[in-house]
């Protein structure tokens, strides 16, 4: 920065940015457990892998958001993917690999990977 105009443009630039990012009306919402637990447990890396994927991908109808403790410790890291109209899908013990498939065949493709639902993996 060599300027307060500098400054104040990356401000407003960025600001759009945020604007873009939490305007999730209609936009499938992917949400990562972030507390101590699901760091502990990974949860960094798997929120990586998320943000690049679907930056990679172009996907605009998608927000990435983290959250507090969802409440399910023995599980993490806990991602929670819901789609406009259809029942949130709680996705378990996440990785960065498994993320990459998660983006590929349920945000792109719509089929859920039941695999690594909560319903689906054992303790």
């Amino acid at each position: 920065m060599k300027s307060l105009a500098e400054l104040q443009a990356l401000r407003d630039k960025m600001k759009g940015n945020m604007g873009v990012r939490h305007d999730d009306t209609g936009n499938i919402r992917v949400v990562v457990g972030m507390a101590t637990c699901g760091i502990a447990a990974g949860a960094r890396p798997v929120l990586q892998a998320f943000t690049e994927e679907i930056a990679k991908r172009g996907l605009k109808n998608v927000t990435v958001a983290q959250t507090g403790c969802i409440g399910i410790c023995q599980y993490e890291p806990v991602v929670e993917v819901t789609v406009p109209g259809k029942e949130k899908v709680t996705y378990v013990k996440m990785n960065p690999e498994k993320a990459v498939k998660v983006v590929v065949d349920h945000l792109v493709n719509g089929k859920v990977v039941t695999e690594y639902t909560i319903g689906a993996v054992k303790k």
